[in-house]
């Protein structure tokens, strides 16, 4: 009951911050916080949120739970494990949101059994452009804003509760760390896995893995458990991402399975140091998360102290390429080791997919914002950091040669960093044209920021 009274009152105050907007002014949530790597200014007033971050409640029979719109993975996956259950995708940092994965899209290693978040969710309360709250379902009278929403970045709405499934999880997660050195072998191997969940004769729950070069990439395949012989700990001096390559086998428990790449936010923490045995003795533990390293980033970007020293250096400027991209199964030998000798960035996070498959006929759900195609497995890649500009040219060419090669292999690229699309390229790749005709039901007077100008032109 306390949940539901709280909910409302959160509700209020978000309606009163919507009426506080004055016509005319792009109604945005009034937030400073953000995963997002689109250099943005935070706005003063907007949406007030700031009561929408909980668990409304989790219902062990029915597999489900009901979220608030604000509420982290962090703390969702805290009352889950409580009842033996865990989202069916749960992105790889802890302070995502669940309506941010929703709107924004996310993805981890149950993705090539679960598809994406958005996949699991059964309705949610969207409160529109018009500041009208309608509740969203795969069908009925909004089915077309629940098939839009995902990948619309906030521009047909916010949403504010969330009901998803859950699926049950055990107590630990036994671990095989697979070293190849083909990239067409890597390949094979995910499409098999894919298609029995196994390897080997045992079962497979979840799949991801690291490339540190065309001839030396690793899978590491998961199945739940409750029996181990012992656990490892990759929230102190160990690093996750390194005993892919030293250990044949290892386990962790649930709980530091799921947040095994925050603690080190993948390897970038080694760019501020937080993987020198000094420095990381000295790094308090409860300050090796993502959310602390992404807060020095947006000081950096903020204040540009590594770019003044590099000038004075005599070191050349560097151009941003934090990306993930889903490029077809078929073409990701091909297109990582384009990616090898054009980025050289290392290493590189691969993380299998599929959408979930159809219910049954007439049940097939389109996200057409981001249309990935059903029964096609794909591979997220995830690349993060930054390359010197060549004399010659200019920031932002990197990215661009990445976009194109990603279109030419039939893949897409996620939205939450810098994109460069031309407005029809834009509209062609992430349903333009349904995206305006949901966009003028159920905000007319076009009071949210576009699709494309906050994707884009970053505003």
């Amino acid at each position: 009951m306390h949940a539901v009274r709280d909910h409302e009152l959160a509700m209020a105050q978000l309606r009163r911050s919507y009426a506080a907007v004055p016509p005319g002014q792009p109604v945005r949530l009034a937030k400073r916080t953000s995963n997002l790597f689109r250099p943005r200014s935070a706005p003063t007033t907007g949406l007030d949120v700031s009561g929408l971050g909980r668990v409304l409640g989790v219902d062990p029979v029915a597999r489900t739970a009901d979220v608030q719109g604000m509420c982290t993975y962090e703390r969702l996956v805290d009352a889950t494990l409580a009842n033996g259950l865990m989202p069916l995708v749960v992105p790889q940092l802890r302070t995502i949101t669940l309506g941010g994965a929703v709107t924004g899209l996310g993805i981890e290693s149950t993705s090539f059994r679960n598809g994406l978040p958005h996949e699991s969710v059964i309705e949610m309360d969207v409160l529109t452009g018009a500041g009208e709250v309608v509740t969203a379902r795969p069908e009925g009278e909004h089915a077309d804003l629940y098939r839009a929403f995902p990948n619309s970045l906030g521009s047909l709405g916010y949403a504010t509760r969330l009901r998803i499934e859950l699926q049950p999880v055990r107590r630990y997660v036994a671990l095989r760390n697979l070293r190849f050195t083909g990239l067409t072998e890597l390949t094979e191997a995910i499409a098999r896995i894919t298609a029995t969940r196994s390897w080997a004769g045992e079962s497979v729950d979840a799949m991801d893995g690291v490339m540190f070069s065309p001839d030396e990439a690793y899978l590491a395949l998961a199945t739940f458990t409750d029996e181990v012989p012992a656990v490892s700990d990759y929230t102190g001096q160990d690093i996750y991402y390194r005993s892919l390559r030293r250990r044949r086998d290892d386990a962790l428990t649930v709980h530091d399975y799921l947040w095994r790449w925050d603690t080190d936010w993948f390897w970038c923490s080694a760019a501020f140091g937080a993987q020198h045995p000094v420095v990381r003795r000295l790094w308090p533990a409860r300050w090796r998360r993502s959310d602390v390293y992404h807060r020095i980033v947006r000081l950096e970007h903020r204040h540009r102290v590594a770019a003044r020293i590099d000038r004075w250096r005599g070191q050349p400027a560097r151009e941003r390429v934090v990306q993930d991209v889903e490029v077809p199964l078929e073409h990701t030998a091909e297109f990582l080791h384009w990616f090898a000798r054009r980025v050289r960035m290392t290493p590189v996070w691969l993380c299998p997919l599929r959408l979930r498959e159809p219910a049954g006929p007439g049940s097939a759900w389109s996200w057409p914002l981001y249309p990935l195609r059903s029964g096609q497995d794909y591979v997220n890649i995830g690349f993060w950091g930054s390359v010197p500009i060549a004399e010659g040219a200019a920031d932002g060419d990197v990215n661009r040669e990445i976009e194109r090669a990603v279109s030419e292999a039939g893949g897409h690229k996620s939205l939450y960093s810098d994109a460069y699309y031309d407005r029809d390229s834009f509209d062609r790749l992430y349903g333009g044209d349904t995206w305006r005709a949901v966009r003028d039901r159920y905000d007319p007077a076009h009071r949210l920021t576009g699709l494309y100008e906050k994707a884009v032109a970053r505003a």
